[in-house]
């Protein structure tokens, strides 16, 4: 983490809310402060993440991202408008971050998270979000983020449901087994078709909400102790039945 200024009496009163928790309290919202999050996509589910943890205070966002805003983004990625339509995302996005919370550093990248650019895209950051859609993608922000030993917050949606999980696979669990990693939970990519787009299966844009949103709850989590992040659990939510199932996994192997 970065070692950033004491809280002014300015964020003080901003974050007061947090400050009253004991879980998190004065302490809990320094660390929010230090902490420089990358976050990869300004998309359905990027669009949360960057908006809470904007406002809870984190001190440095990095924001991954080569596609433009178009019309048919705004049913779920909400935090552009439809003034930004033709503009990149992560200049939207950072102008929407800017303007929720002057105290945030936003460091953008016009680009995409390959094998090859993860490694120079991390430094600096000490926890990773990855807001992707396709799993390309998501293998490499595992494996980079595994490389580079900083947590993982990692989520997917798809129609009517979504899920999300947190990766710290270099740690031990508290009954002393290794943490599992991503190719744990999924060893291999799905074949090329299998898994169809947003754009052919469709999605109800307040799903993107749900697990963005939950998404930023671990990553607070992470950053300031509080609570049990969902290392080794998979969290499932299934929006047309309104019913939330959590599924434990392990290093492959492991007994």
């Amino acid at each position: 983490m970065q070692t950033a200024e004491p809280l002014s009496p300015d964020e003080i009163e901003r974050y007061r809310r947090h400050i009253v928790l004991a879980e998190i309290g004065g302490a809990g919202q320094q660390k929010l402060k230090n902490a420089a999050v990358l976050v990869i996509g300004a998309g359905g589910l990027g669009a949360p993440v960057l908006q809470y943890l904007a406002a809870a205070g984190v001190g440095h966002i990095g924001i991954i991202d080569d596609d433009t805003v178009s019309l048919s983004n705004l049913q779920r990625q909400v935090i552009h408008g439809t003034e930004s339509i033709g503009r990149s995302k992560v200049e939207s996005a950072k102008a929407a971050i800017e303007a929720i919370n002057p105290h945030v550093r936003v460091t953008v990248f016009d680009t995409r998270l390959t094998p090859e650019t993860a490694p120079h895209l991390l430094r600096g950051f000490d926890l990773l979000m990855d807001g992707s859609d396709n799993f390309d993608t998501r293998y490499a922000a595992a494996d980079a983020a595994e490389a580079a030993k900083i947590p993982l917050v990692t989520g997917a949606v798809g129609r009517f449901d979504g899920s999300l999980t947190v990766l710290k696979p270099w740690e031990q669990a508290a009954d002393g087994r290794q943490n599992p990693g991503y190719r744990d939970l999924f060893p291999e990519r799905p074949p090329p078709g299998v898994v169809p787009s947003c754009a052919e299966a469709g999605i109800v844009g307040a799903l993107t909400g749900v697990i963005g949103t939950l998404m930023a709850m671990e990553a607070i989590k992470v950053i300031t102790g509080a609570g049990e992040p969902l290392v080794g659990r998979l969290m499932l939510y299934d929006g047309l039945a309104a019913r939330f199932d959590v599924m434990r996994y392990r290093r492959r192997g492991a007994s």
